[in-house]
């Protein structure tokens, strides 16, 4: 059994592997007007409904984060993404997705409407690692592509997918907004 210290730490070096992927500094990022890229980083809480057990069945996922995001040169502004979708046959091994929407409202008033229609899961000691794909819909960043990883660890023991199912995760995730 992993504890939850190293859990934690586990779950650290998963985010800061990932980011040193993917992540673009701030000083590459080009003016949000002239489809320049987007970075945000923040903490990310979801719900299932019904709670996940081990046999897949579908389920309404709710997300919500608290971003920091560069939206341009040497510009961060902080920002609230709610993500709502129904996975098809979710469980506590994977998530799976046919259509997840995020809306992410920033700080100085804009706003992302972002639709994921694409989704992979990997699970490592304890921690659930979920990346989505898809596209940016409406606002800041339209017509780009848009990633969302997430390192999530499950509200409870990992012995609740035999008993009444996981409610729910707490993690780190990223989002992503590329021309």
């Amino acid at each position: 059994m992993v504890s939850r210290r190293g859990a934690a730490v586990a779950l650290s070096s998963l985010v800061l592997v990932g980011s040193s992927l993917v992540w673009a500094p701030a000083g590459q990022a080009d003016a949000v007007g002239h489809g320049g890229s987007i970075g945000c980083a923040g903490a990310s809480v979801s719900t299932y409904d019904p709670p996940l057990t081990l046999v897949p069945r579908e389920t309404h996922v709710r997300t919500q984060a608290r971003y920091t995001c560069t939206v341009g040169p040497g510009r961060t502004v902080s920002a609230t993404g709610f993500l709502e979708g129904v996975s098809p046959a979710a469980s506590c091994v994977a998530l799976t997705s046919s259509r997840l929407n995020e809306t992410v409202r920033y700080a100085d008033g804009g706003r992302s409407v972002i639709g994921y229609d694409r989704s992979t899961t990997l699970r490592v000691a304890g921690v659930l690692v979920i990346r989505l794909s898809g596209s940016v819909s409406e606002g800041r960043g339209a017509g780009q592509s848009a990633q969302r990883t997430v390192a999530a660890l499950p509200g409870q023991l990992p012995t609740q997918c035999l008993l009444s199912g996981l409610r729910g995760s707490n993690g780190q995730a990223q989002l992503e907004i590329q021309p």
